[in-house]
């Protein structure tokens, strides 16, 4: 049996999946990843978060970076891999997203907000960090671009920040409790494009691993974590899941 078929075999097997996605499935979509030559944090310095609540400066450093695009996380349109684990969602066969991701391109493909698990924030919108108001990046750009203020909290007044979880800031625990629950929940847990080292999201594979799930990690690079693996595919996600579960870039269903 070749890789693919086995990946269909676990996957109709499954009485529930937990899809795990990190940077890989979105560069598939031109979205840029972080650590890799010529990923984000190698054409600019990150901006902790610690550095973002206590600087002014700092903070419009960011805002400027946010509303030029220059991390290149949005706007990009979701490839063959987003529509096929709609598919699997739209089927019931997955669960939840768990992703790592902050490019909104699995809810752009098809998958409900409420299916997707987003351990690192989202890049779409911002949240005031006093009272957790969501903002519209349309509502607060024209008077950073045309009077240079600041986004503030138009509830509270407090600072507000991209969606994001930054360096430095905590992982939000909601969250993070959904996704070890479903690490534990699912029988199969799918790692789509993660490198696998970024913790504590690096560690829900082996959560579910350990709580009786089978293991499958397609990326395009080994992972310290492919020993545990049941099946490893080194292989472009877009393409490998489109020939598994039959979605063609474009449609979900």
């Amino acid at each position: 049996m070749d890789a693919r078929a086995a990946l269909a075999r676990l996957i109709a097997d499954a009485r529930r999946v937990a899809v795990f996605t990190g940077a890989g499935i979105s560069t598939e979509s031109g979205v840029p990843d972080f650590r890799s030559p010529g990923g984000v944090w190698s054409r600019m310095k990150p901006i902790y978060f610690q550095e973002f609540v206590a600087s002014e400066e700092k903070r419009r450093e960011a805002w400027a970076r946010t509303f030029k695009g220059s991390a290149g996380w949005t706007g990009a349109k979701p490839n063959a891999g987003h529509y096929a684990v709609a598919r699997l969602v739209n089927d019931g066969k997955v669960a939840a997203v768990i992703t790592q991701n902050v490019d909104n391109l699995h809810q752009d493909s098809g998958v409900s907000p409420d299916k997707v698990i987003e351990v690192h924030g989202n890049a779409s919108y911002a949240k005031c960090l006093e009272c957790g108001l969501r903002h519209e990046f349309a509502e607060l750009k024209p008077a950073f671009l045309e009077r240079d203020e600041i986004p503030a909290c138009r509830a509270c007044g407090g600072i507000v920040k991209s969606a994001t979880i930054s360096f430095g800031q905590a992982m939000p625990e909601r969250e993070m409790a959904r996704a070890e629950e479903e690490a534990r929940a699912c029988d199969l847990f799918l790692v789509l494009g993660s490198s696998l080292v970024v913790y504590p999201a690096a560690g829900l594979p082996i959560l579910a691993k350990r709580s009786g799930a089978a293991l499958a990690i397609i990326n395009r690079e080994a992972t310290e974590q492919d020993p545990l693996a049941d099946l490893v595919l080194h292989d472009e996600i877009g393409p490998t899941l489109a020939a598994v579960v039959g979605a063609n870039d474009g449609a979900a269903a």
